[in-house]
């Protein structure tokens, strides 16, 4: 036991004047480090992306197509892309000062998660916010202490507001369905009229369901009006 206790190295864990430790400082990178993917799943707009053009494959009858490492890939550059403006403003405002000794430990995770917030709340429906705001145990004098979005928690605006992109990616998805349903629907039936019913419906309306698609130049208008979605005031 003293063999071991020699060979780890000794950790101050004393914190003055707002600075951690730097044992503790590489401990909460690797921490962060570990949960990467899903900070970035819980907080950033992949939800809506990935879940909207994982059921687009549905809706067009090819669901391998793109594959699942394309709509991944497609669904992480796109993140970033929207994400830019957040990803700046943490790194002029919190990140560089950081690096610069300029701020204290306290004020780079509060700088990081105010901005956080801010597209987590312009993005978070006002309903489902409120929803879990009434579903959380919290004393009344943090609930009057609440008069913004950078005032609430993590633990209650990061779940409203993967629920909220569920359900905006679910709408859009909807929206999306009805042409493709329309052509099966118009293909089924020119087929039981002739008495074709051996042939399955898909089979025949899968070509005109890409030509449609791929006439409207659907895959641009599909990432526009995604990325567009998180210039407009949620419902």
């Amino acid at each position: 036991m003293l063999a071991i206790l020699q060979i780890v190295p000794p950790i101050d864990l004393r914190i003055g004047e707002g600075d951690l430790d730097t044992s503790i400082r590489l401990l909460i990178l690797i921490t962060v480090l570990s949960l990467a993917p899903s900070i970035l799943i819980m907080t950033t707009s992949f939800i809506r992306i990935v879940i909207v053009l994982s059921v687009l494959r549905q809706a067009i009858g090819i669901p391998q197509v793109p594959p699942n490492q394309v709509i991944v890939s497609l669904a992480l550059f796109l993140t970033f892309f929207i994400m830019k403006p957040v990803i700046e403003d943490i790194n002029n405002n919190a990140l560089q000062p950081y690096l610069n000794n300029q701020i204290t430990d306290q004020v780079f995770f509060q700088r990081v998660s105010e901005s956080i917030k801010e597209f987590m709340g312009k993005n978070t429906r006002k309903d489902t916010l409120k929803v879990f705001m009434d579903s959380a145990d919290l004393t009344k004098e943090e609930r009057e202490r609440i008069k913004e979005v950078k005032d609430v928690p993590l633990s209650i605006i990061i779940p409203a507001f993967m629920v909220s992109e569920i359900t905006t990616a679910f709408q859009i998805v909807f929206l999306l369905y009805l042409p493709f349903l329309i052509i099966d629907i118009v293909v089924a039936s020119i087929l039981i009229s002739m008495g074709i019913l051996m042939i399955p419906p898909q089979i025949i309306s899968l070509p005109f369901k890409i030509m449609l698609f791929v006439l409207a130049n659907g895959w641009e208008l599909i990432i526009l009006s995604l990325v567009r979605s998180y210039e407009q005031t949620p419902m």
